[in-house]
């Protein structure tokens, strides 16, 4: 039976009277072209095991092939910028990047992860879909803490752990494949449990969610952010055809099973009786990013890199576009998800 928190637990931003709440399986536990092969279990739907282990071989592949190029072009931090609303200003590479950089304060910030109180008890960190380690390094330096990063790709893995030598930070930051469904830790091991833009990737929500509570130490934060879909409206049972889609088209590029909404990330850490949860829709903080990247493919250098670098990079590059076309049609959401895990 799910668990009731009182009002003063849950703050959805903005516009937090539009989130629903269903009892119904959500979209995301709904066979889609997108979500690959599917069977019934106990009266849910989840993918299958083989469906599941090719999902996992294609991520790790498709990372081991572009994670380079990103890092050659964008630097360690493989995820969007945080802009101001509105912004119309052309930021140089630098600017971009330290707009990543501003997307983990902001984070942190919104988690309420932002007191000299609250900092000097995180000792340990995770890092769950870490890409090349930037998140981790960053949040060991801030806080002096001890953080894990666990990713599907080999490659990254190698090249986070490198790049922590080079940084001397190779005694509190260290890096390992793993999955993020099944995580080689004990249970309430971190203080802050951190995905930036992972949770896409889970074709099982529950159980990515069910891990991250698992391995937040009591008192820990949680901090999801990642891609979602829209919320469904009152009364609507599923996307639009031509919103599917879209999503579909995305989700073969970048590896990825069905999409979910913010509301049913809120229903699941509602479920596990976590505490303090917020979510934001920060869609217009990050609207400056994908053309950014685009802009930057079609350099002389980006080309050379992007042609270089192989096919699944290419295909990626011919899929910014509909990243940006679900934004401006409101398809796609950037969304934030926090909570606490009870004492």
């Amino acid at each position: 039976m799910k668990a009731t928190l009182a009002p003063s637990s849950l703050t959805c931003l903005p516009n937090p009277h539009r989130t629903t709440f269903r009892s119904s399986p959500p979209l995301w536990l709904r066979p889609s072209s997108a979500s690959m092969s599917t069977t019934t279990a106990r009266g849910s739907v989840a993918v299958t095991a083989a469906a599941a282990t090719s999902l996992r071989q294609g991520i790790a592949e498709f990372y081991n092939e572009t994670s380079g190029l990103w890092e050659e072009i964008w630097g360690d931090h493989m995820h969007h910028g945080f802009y101001d609303p509105n912004s119309s200003l052309q930021l140089s590479d630098s600017g971009h990047r330290e707009a990543q950089i501003r997307m983990i304060e902001e984070s942190l910030r919104f988690a309420g992860v932002n007191g000299e109180e609250e900092e000097q008890r995180i000792k340990r960190v995770v890092d769950v879909g870490c890409g090349i380690g930037g998140s981790s390094r960053y949040l060991a330096s801030k806080f002096g803490a001890e953080c894990i990063g666990i990713t599907l790709s080999p490659l990254q893995a190698k090249r986070a752990n490198d790049l922590s030598a080079a940084q001397s930070l190779s005694h509190k930051v260290s890096f390992q494949v793993a999955d993020a469904l099944e995580q080689p830790f004990e249970d309430g091991k971190f203080d802050l449990v951190w995905s930036m833009e992972s949770g896409e990737h889970m074709p099982d929500k529950a159980k990515f969610v069910n891990e991250l509570a698992r391995v937040a130490a009591p008192g820990g934060r949680i901090i999801i952010v990642t891609w979602c879909h829209r919320n469904l409206s009152q009364g609507e049972e599923a996307l639009q055809p031509w919103e599917q889609n879209l999503l579909d088209r995305i989700c073969k590029t970048f590896y990825l099973p069905a999409w979910c909404s913010t509301s049913d990330y809120v229903n699941l850490l509602q479920s596990l009786s976590l505490q303090d949860i917020k979510c934001a829709d920060w869609s217009e903080n990050v609207a400056p990013f994908w053309p950014a990247v685009i802009r930057t493919a079609l350099t002389w250098n980006g080309l050379f890199s992007l042609l270089r670098s192989g096919m699944k990079s290419i295909k990626g590059a011919l899929t910014m576009p509909l990243m940006i076309e679900g934004y401006k049609k409101g398809v796609i959401k950037f969304g934030i998800i926090t909570c606490r895990k009870p004492l």
